[in-house]
């Protein structure tokens, strides 16, 4: 069956992908004023019409068809109940075709298409989903909400690189965790958001000082929030530059955690130990491959493409660091550039370490400049941090 709007999208996207206009695909039985309603959803389509523009498209017409996908309600059911996309497209097209929708459900709706993005590391399509949880969370005014949509943004908006409103959501995210006395667990999430954005931003100081009373929140708490309260610590000591609290407190972190209560988190922390390795001084290169290796079998069970990519480039920045720099290169090269999904900063990292090849292999002219893009790049978007890291590493790498 063939609905509108989703008709008129699907042939849009037809006419566009073959490069027509909408007179070569209205040809002479057809006026483009009447093609133009139809691809805005204004006319409903006649099956004479779509046997007519699938032969011009040269298609079949169930290339039309369109799910029905009858209520939000029910297609929020058979979404938190099944596994697959194709629960999650039918409950984004319910949730399309119904703007007037109950706000508890579009709510529940759009936090669920919001973390299945999230998963697929798909940021900004989770960025426009999560602006509109925030919007729909005021509609409901419940603090839980509001704090949760807000965490949630600023967290999207971190791994974009977008600092300046990561920062805001974060902030409005802790202030109403803190007016409401929500409980540990909202409280908790909302500021370790807010340590990392403050980080990225060179905000230091007030990292430290939030991550301290986050680790002071879930002292008494054991499980998966206290394991991020206490990496998320690390992190901000360590680009503080004290390297021995930063690598206690994220081996506490490794050694409290059971794989059993959150094997995703348990990999992801051993990421994050090998990463912190790589980037300590003097490098410490075993335990960073030790780390890598340990979690390479969860990843085989619970990875996302997106471990898989940050898993990839923890090692080639492993073989550029033990001196293997023809195997980073052609590990960097095999990397399919436009389709990874890392974060702004592990990105970022990325690009220099290919810079730093670059100069290596004797282009020294363009990898500094490329370098000092970079880290103008990201001073511009307030990654103050990420800045400085660039600029110190143009200033330690050989140019001759």
């Amino acid at each position: 069956m063939v609905e509108q709007p989703a008709f008129g999208r699907r042939l849009k996207e037809l006419r566009t992908e073959r490069g027509l206009s909408q007179a070569a695909l209205a040809g002479d039985d057809m006026s483009t004023g009447y093609l133009s309603r139809l691809e805005s959803g204004a006319r409903q389509p006649t099956a004479r019409v779509i046997a007519y523009l699938a032969e011009r498209l040269q298609v079949d017409p169930c290339e039309f068809d369109v799910p029905s996908v009858g209520s939000v309600a029910e297609a929020l059911a058979l979404a938190t109940s099944a596994d697959g996309d194709e629960a999650l497209q039918k409950l984004a097209a319910a949730l399309e075709l119904s703007p007037a929708v109950d706000p508890t459900l579009r709510w529940q709706a759009l936090w669920l298409l919001a973390d299945a993005h999230a998963r697929r590391g798909a940021r900004q399509e989770e960025s426009v989903l999560l602006e509109e949880l925030v919007r729909t969370s005021e509609e409901l005014m419940l603090p839980e909400l509001q704090c949760r949509a807000r965490t949630q943004l600023a967290r999207c908006l971190r791994t974009l690189g977008d600092i300046p409103r990561a920062l805001k959501a974060g902030q409005e995210a802790c202030r109403l965790a803190y007016d409401h006395k929500l409980p540990v667990q909202d409280t908790g999430a909302a500021l370790l958001t807010l340590v990392s954005v403050e980080a990225e931003a060179g905000r230091l100081s007030d990292a430290r000082a939030h991550a301290d009373d986050l680790v002071e929140l879930v002292a008494e708490r054991n499980g998966t929030l206290r394991a991020e309260a206490l990496w998320a610590a690390a992190t901000v000591t360590f680009r503080q530059g004290d390297s021995a609290t930063a690598r206690e407190r994220l081996e506490q972190a490794l050694a409290e955690l059971d794989s059993r209560l959150d094997l995703v988190l348990w990999m992801r922390l051993r990421l994050a130990a090998a990463s912190l390795y790589l980037q300590a001084s003097p490098r410490q290169l075993d335990e960073c491959r030790r780390r890598l290796d340990e979690a390479e079998p969860a990843l085989s069970l619970v990875g996302t493409p997106v471990h898989q990519q940050e898993m990839l480039t923890l090692r080639v920045h492993l073989a550029f660091e033990e001196g293997r720099y023809a195997d980073a290169r052609a590990a960097h090269d095999e990397l399919v550039l436009d389709e990874l999904r890392l974060t702004y900063r592990d990105r970022i990292r990325l690009d220099v370490l290919h810079n730093r090849l670059l100069i290596l292999e004797g282009q020294a002219q363009q990898g500094a400049q490329q370098l000092r893009e970079l880290a103008e790049r990201a001073q511009q978007t307030s990654n103050i941090d990420l800045a400085a890291e660039i600029w110190r590493t143009l200033a330690e790498t050989p140019k001759d």
